[in-house]
């Protein structure tokens, strides 16, 4: 790797001193193809990220298309709807993701949670008018936060690269596998109309952009060098807390310089139930709706 970094720098200098002729043009432009490819290998640092020039490029094609549609919207709805309209409609969005809740978590046998979660769907679907009113988290029903992801991750399956996906954000092949199957089976999917179907996909996903405006004033103003490696590294812490229900064991020494996600004993060497394992750390309730679809995930993720 040094001599095909050492070689790229010698093609840099030569390439900046020789005189821009007409005759030359075309064979400075392969020569900065050249470049390209060589310094592409020299540019990944991070073993969790093989893929890092591809996914720099999504992301910073993500951020441009937030900043200019999706933020702008999200800002302008912040400005028209009141908040406790805001509220009720992520508590309904939260409400349909619940059904992921109650999946997941008796794919990763924790039926007690589960049941719990049934509950939550059936009091605030009735009492809390589709809920729109989160009934279940007063009266001590507290709402869950699992997805696809971490149920693959629980059975032990590694996450594998990280990958950018376009739209969605930060992922790995893992967990963006998880992603796609949700986004598909998604109740709100399921929904004949067209229009009924795109307008609450639209409305859940301004929703949930402006419930992360405040989140991304902080982000912005504690960021000043690399954006990316920031949002790519509390991925992985983020993952790997919600992975260990909030309560993760302490890293080795040796990987404290690069949090990852810890890969899970196969599921015949842990308890039948994890959880119980150790006291779960109570988590902050969620209102965004559970499921962050497109771009929101690329300026942020600490919701």
């Amino acid at each position: 790797m040094r001599a095909i970094c050492g070689f790229s720098s010698f093609v840099r200098s030569s390439y900046a001193v020789t005189a821009p002729t007409g005759a030359s043009k075309a064979r400075r432009a392969g020569i900065a193809c050249l470049v390209a490819v060589v310094l592409t290998g020299c540019a990944t640092t991070d073993a969790r990220d093989p893929l890092e020039p591809l996914n720099r490029g999504i992301f910073e094609v993500n951020d441009a298309v937030d900043r200019a549609v999706v933020k702008p919207v999200a800002e302008a709805y912040v400005a028209v709807v009141p908040p406790v309209a805001r509220t009720g409609v992520s508590n309904f969005f939260g409400n349909i993701y619940d059904v992921w809740n109650v999946v997941n978590n008796l794919l990763q046998g924790k039926v007690g949670t589960a049941f719990s979660d049934v509950g939550r769907i059936a009091l605030n679907t009735t009492v809390g008018l589709l809920g729109v009113v989160d009934v279940a988290s007063r009266v001590g029903l507290d709402k869950s936060d699992e997805d696809l992801g971490q149920t693959l991750g629980w059975w032990g399956l590694p996450h594998g690269p990280y990958l950018v996906l376009p739209f969605l954000g930060p992922s790995s092949v893992r967990d963006g596998t998880g992603t796609i199957v949700q986004l598909v089976l998604d109740p709100q999917s399921q929904i004949d109309d067209d229009a009924t179907r795109w307008s609450l996909w639209g409305l859940r996903l301004i929703n949930n952009r402006a419930n992360l405006l405040s989140a991304e004033r902080v982000l912005d103003s504690a960021v000043s060098d690399d954006r990316y490696a920031f949002v790519r590294d509390a991925y992985f812490q983020r993952r790997r807390s919600q992975l260990w229900d909030g309560n993760p064991p302490r890293e080795k020494e040796s990987s404290l310089s690069r949090p990852s996600v810890v890969q899970l004993a196969p599921i015949w060497s842990r308890p039948a139930n994890p959880v119980s394992a150790a006291p779960k750390a109570p988590r902050a309730a969620n209102t965004t709706g559970e499921f962050p679809p497109a771009i929101l995930v690329t300026r942020t993720i600490l919701n």
